[in-house]
């Protein structure tokens, strides 16, 4: 694993998370030579695609779910 001075990680910031993104491997960030933090790579890839319709059919209606749930006349807002 490649070590980096915490000044020198803060000055190449971007250029670094993309080189750890590129080539899968590891940064470990340090500071007066002591370990301070490690950027990994991602496990895997999110499947955007996955994400939207991954609940369907999870939730069941019961009923009317538009109209309101009492009547207009109740509605002391719509009084004159």
């Amino acid at each position: 694993m490649d070590e980096i001075p915490i000044s020198e990680f803060k000055a190449k910031c971007l250029a670094l998370l993309e080189e750890v993104r590129k080539s899968r491997k590891p940064i470990r960030i340090t500071r007066h030579g002591k370990p301070v933090a490690e950027i990994v790579p991602p496990e895997k890839k999110i499947d955007r695609k996955s994400m939207f319709g991954s609940m369907e059919g999870s939730i069941l209606f019961k009923g009317e779910i538009i109209s309101p749930a009492n009547e207009k006349d109740d509605w002391e807002v719509l009084r004159d």
